[in-house]
């Protein structure tokens, strides 16, 4: 499968589908960016089960603010909502395939599970103990 052109408006309700969702942040004028396109388009076509999408950053410069882009190429990995894997720089097609099974073989079970821990240790205000013992 070819990759697909996310935008502000198809980002959201792509990535939180089921399924494991991988995301190349990229602009026309990034070096890296066309030299780590052609290898994301490679992966691409080895895992027809995978959405594979880009967003030009510079088209979509309040999606990729919201995100947190500070640097391109991001690779962005994401499994049924959740985002696994968020990393700036070009990595070589073995690197991508490394993300892709870590993601597959993640349990989704016990990720949800730890996610809701941090969010209830958010709300309660604890973030655990302090480097001198005492608890925040």
């Amino acid at each position: 499968m070819a990759t697909t052109e996310l935008t502000e408006q198809t980002f959201l309700e792509t990535v939180t589908g089921e399924g494991i969702h991988l995301v190349d942040f990229w602009a026309e004028w990034c070096g890296p960016c066309k030299q780590f396109g052609p290898i994301y388009e490679q992966v691409s076509e080895s895992h027809p089960d995978i959405t594979f999408g880009k967003v030009d950053t510079e088209a979509n410069q309040a999606l990729a603010g919201q995100l947190g882009i500070r640097s391109i190429p991001t690779l962005m990995a994401f499994r049924d909502g959740v985002l696994m894997f968020n990393q700036a720089g070009a990595m070589p097609a073995a690197g991508v395939e490394q993300v892709i099974e870590a993601v597959a073989a993640a349990d989704m079970d016990e990720v949800r599970a730890e996610i809701e821990q941090q969010k209830a240790a958010a709300e309660a205000g604890t973030e655990g103990p302090r480097a001198d013992g005492a608890q925040v």
